[in-house]
């Protein structure tokens, strides 16, 4: 169970706090490193779990429960400080109250959650890059200000768009197994 991969993933779940710290004591440029790190460790977990042969169920579920932790933790402290508006807040965290609710209910029939695709992946990649860069629009330090908003909000369209794409299509197919499965006769 305690992989390299997945202890990664953890190290990544207690930069969360730090983060948090950092955001509200305005340590922004402290609060984006955290961000990067966490953003490498997000990246590196799943390869090293392929390439060591060390995937494991644990890591399934816990790498995107820190994922959505994570991006649902940025969004509310950067709404908080004013670097995002409340519509991005509510659609990303709307497309993942709405899949958790179809997790549960896929759960319940006895259905194995939604496999992460790569186009999940490029979606919280990006929206990993975007919030840092959307942060960072508070530098003080001349043009980082005006090149982290223009470049923070070319990653946030992309990452936005992606991830509710995504999120329909997990919430297509999980729609779909629950109906197969109900009218199988194995329903709810």
């Amino acid at each position: 169970m305690l992989t390299i991969p997945n202890g990664l993933t953890l190290l990544r779940a207690a930069g969360i706090p730090i983060f948090l710290y950092l955001t509200w004591h305005e340590l922004y440029l402290w609060a984006v490193l955290t961000l990067m790190i966490a953003g490498a460790t997000d990246y590196f977990d799943g390869k090293l779990a392929r390439a060591l042969n060390q995937e494991s169920r644990l890591g399934e579920l816990l790498d995107p429960a820190v994922d959505r932790l994570y991006i649902a933790t940025v969004l509310i402290a950067m709404f908080i400080t004013g670097a995002i508006p409340i519509w991005v807040l509510v659609s990303i965290i709307a497309r993942d109250l709405a899949l958790g609710l179809l997790l549960v209910a896929m759960k319940r029939s006895g259905l194995s959650p939604f496999k992460v695709t790569y186009l999940g992946k490029a979606a919280t990649f990006n929206l990993l890059y975007a919030l840092p860069m959307l942060l960072l629009t508070y530098s003080t330090i001349d043009g980082l200000s005006n090149f982290a908003f223009v470049f923070g909000w070319a990653f946030a369209g992309w990452g936005i768009g992606l991830y509710l794409w995504t999120g329909a299509q997990y919430a297509r197919t999980g729609l779909r197994e629950l109906l197969t499965r109900r009218e199988s006769g194995h329903g709810v």
